[in-house]
């Protein structure tokens, strides 16, 4: 289900959920990763991004493609959203550029526009259910200390703009809660999947998970299993 702003993700009967870090415009990288552990989207598969899939890498181009696959459910991170404000008018190319944001300044107008109308699409915040309970996905951090005032704002169509402007910028840019080490726990969650913040491993910070750990620049994919929150394995393939 999705209305929008929140996709709900219902639990997966088929095969295993796996959450992966930021990737900025490296999907054959992600695709070798993938590959390596026996992703099988085939067998009912599924993988969750924290967002920031373009700018800095050599693909960001491929982010429509990877978009459009049933399988492949993302959250808008900040880069999605600078390629929003740019293609509207209200962005500022210097910013963009020094973050990355080249490859999307080369392009025309109507494709600017084509990969901005994407990207507003895609959802603020991820819910997973898992057999363990709910599993929540946003891109920097949760603003609220429990999870359901954050999903409910994300749709609360009585806000101010300027309310729902500075919840957005929260969940998109902030780093808050990894910079104070703030070890409360969100309500209404089991736990939190983040990226945003570049990390040398995947790192608890109460019930958030930092898991951007560079896989786009020089370090590796966390791949995350949704239901045990730890790692997902190089699965054993059955040749019988």
């Amino acid at each position: 289900m999705s209305n929008g702003m929140v996709k709900r993700l219902a639990r997966n009967n088929a095969g295993s959920d796996w959450i992966v870090g930021d990737i900025h415009g490296t999907f054959g990288k992600l695709q070798a990763a993938l590959d390596e552990h026996g992703f099988r989207p085939e067998s009912g598969d599924r993988l969750i991004s924290v967002g920031d899939l373009v700018d800095r890498g050599p693909e960001s181009h491929l982010a429509l493609e990877w978009l459009a696959k049933p399988w492949f459910h993302a959250v808008r991170g900040n880069h999605e959203q600078m390629a929003i404000e740019f293609a509207a008018g209200s962005g500022d190319a210097w910013t963009y550029q020094v973050n990355g944001g080249q490859w999307f300044l080369d392009l025309t107008d109507g494709r600017q526009r084509t990969f901005a109308k994407a990207f507003s699409e895609m959802p603020v915040a991820i819910e997973i259910e898992t057999t363990e309970g709910l599993v929540g996905v946003v891109h920097a951090e949760c603003p609220f200390p429990a999870w359901a005032d954050f999903t409910d704002s994300l749709v609360d169509e009585s806000l101010s703009l300027r309310m729902a402007d500075a919840i957005l910028e929260a969940a998109m840019w902030s780093r808050e809660r990894i910079t104070r080490n703030e070890d409360t726990v969100l309500l209404d969650v089991r736990a939190v999947v983040v990226g945003h913040t570049p990390m040398e491993k995947s790192v608890w910070c109460g019930n958030h998970i930092y898991i951007d750990t560079m896989g786009w620049r020089r370090g590796h994919f966390t791949l995350l299993d949704a239901e045990t929150l730890a790692p997902a394995y190089a699965k054993r393939l059955s040749f019988a």
